[in-house]
């Protein structure tokens, strides 16, 4: 990891943004995202003695996705409709895999959602990482296809190499790498991964996104 880059993505968004996302944009922006609300609900949903019931399961994973602002329009109808077209066996392995990322072997866990996932091309990092997300929001991390791949080379994360096909080595690697780098900057830029994640892309020349409030780019230049 390049800490000088780290650091001075710090100073330049603390400049541009007082107080890190206590400031007024950045929390209309997480309200916006409605992140509290959809923690709470993930909380609430995938508590482990709620996994006695597969299909609700199946039907909390789909709202939570509904509503995540973190995931693409286009994903949205096509993984709500192929959970609906989903055999009672694989409603159950779905529920199963999602109980072990959460609440057991995570590796296990999530390499059981990629196989069911898998044949009907919706094996996505999105898909795969947005309920981890909202679950354990200090723990674990959605992964964006562009933020990754943009943060990894911005920085200079070494022994990551992304891969478009999700394995549980690359998301454990990540995960650590986004722990280690949030560990050395303000609380303030890091009241969850997720905002952390967003801090980084919106500091990222690499990460190819439009700035996610306007004139941030000209703020964080000056």
């Amino acid at each position: 990891m390049n800490l000088q880059k780290l650091k001075t993505a710090e100073k330049k968004f603390l400049k541009a943004y007082p107080g890190g996302f206590k400031h007024p944009v950045m929390q209309a922006l997480g309200e916006k995202h409605m992140m509290g609300r959809i923690v709470e609900l993930a909380q609430e949903s995938f508590a482990r003695n709620n996994f006695t019931e597969a299909k609700a399961i199946a039907q909390s994973m789909v709202k939570i996705v509904t509503k995540s602002s973190m995931v693409s329009l286009f994903e949205k109808p096509r993984f709500r409709d192929e959970v609906s077209a989903m055999t009672t066996a694989q409603i159950r392995d779905l529920s199963d895999g999602l109980k072990a990322l959460l609440h057991g072997n995570q590796q296990r866990g999530f390499e059981t959602l990629v196989s069911i996932l898998k044949p009907v091309k919706l094996a996505k990092w999105t898909l795969l990482t947005v309920v981890p997300n909202y679950y354990r929001p200090d723990d674990e991390v959605f992964i964006k296809p562009t933020t990754a791949k943009g943060v990894i080379e911005h920085f200079e994360l070494r022994g990551l190499t992304y891969s478009a096909q999700p394995t549980w080595a690359f998301y454990a690697g990540y995960r650590d790498a986004i722990l280690d780098m949030k560990s050395r900057v303000e609380a303030s830029l890091a009241p969850s991964n997720a905002a952390f994640s967003g801090f980084l892309m919106m500091t990222c020349d690499s990460c190819g996104m439009t700035p996610l409030v306007p004139g941030i780019a000209h703020r964080m230049k000056r």
